[in-house]
């Protein structure tokens, strides 16, 4: 079932996220966030923009959220999406059916451009907005450091109005 956030979910989605921060690259994101910091994040977020999360017989198996491309005024029509799944249920096409629950949801909205940020090398992110109809408009190499790595950003768009 996909529903919209609440803030008792904080804590399940602390711990699909701080598995990336810990484990992987995804998130540039150094240090484990904390449950309070996670509660800030949400109420942030869900201030302006949709937040979603997938859930399976009770338990949080995926979370999406849109979030402002960027702060000056102009840029209001645009959304960054960011999504997340359980380590365990990565490959069950919770992802996509999330994603185009929040696409769907954003195009309703009035949003004019979606952006996918993602770090790479990072195909399954990748195939996934290729498989939406986003289109990958701009590479940065090296812009982040973590593990010890130099590591490269990739930005998908996808433009849903005109």
């Amino acid at each position: 079932m996909i529903r919209a956030v609440k803030s008792e979910d904080a804590r399940q989605i602390l711990n699909i996220y701080n598995y990336y921060v810990e484990n992987t690259v995804i998130t540039f994101e150094e240090d484990p966030v904390d449950l309070q910091e996670m509660e800030k994040r949400i109420e942030k977020i869900t201030s302006t923009h949709p937040w979603f999360v997938l859930e399976v017989d009770g338990k949080i198996q995926a979370y999406a959220y849109g979030s402002p491309w960027r702060v000056k005024s102009a840029y209001r029509f645009s959304s960054e999406l960011t999504v997340y799944v359980h380590k365990n249920s990565r490959g069950k096409g919770y992802g996509t059916k999330l994603y185009k629950h929040l696409m769907d949801t954003l195009t309703e909205s009035g949003m004019h451009c979606l952006y996918g940020v993602i770090a790479l090398p990072n195909e399954g992110s990748s195939a996934l907005h290729d498989k939406l109809g986003f289109t990958k408009c701009g590479h940065f190499s090296q812009v982040g450091y973590k593990f010890e790595k130099w590591l490269d950003v990739g930005y998908w768009e996808k433009v849903i109005s005109v």
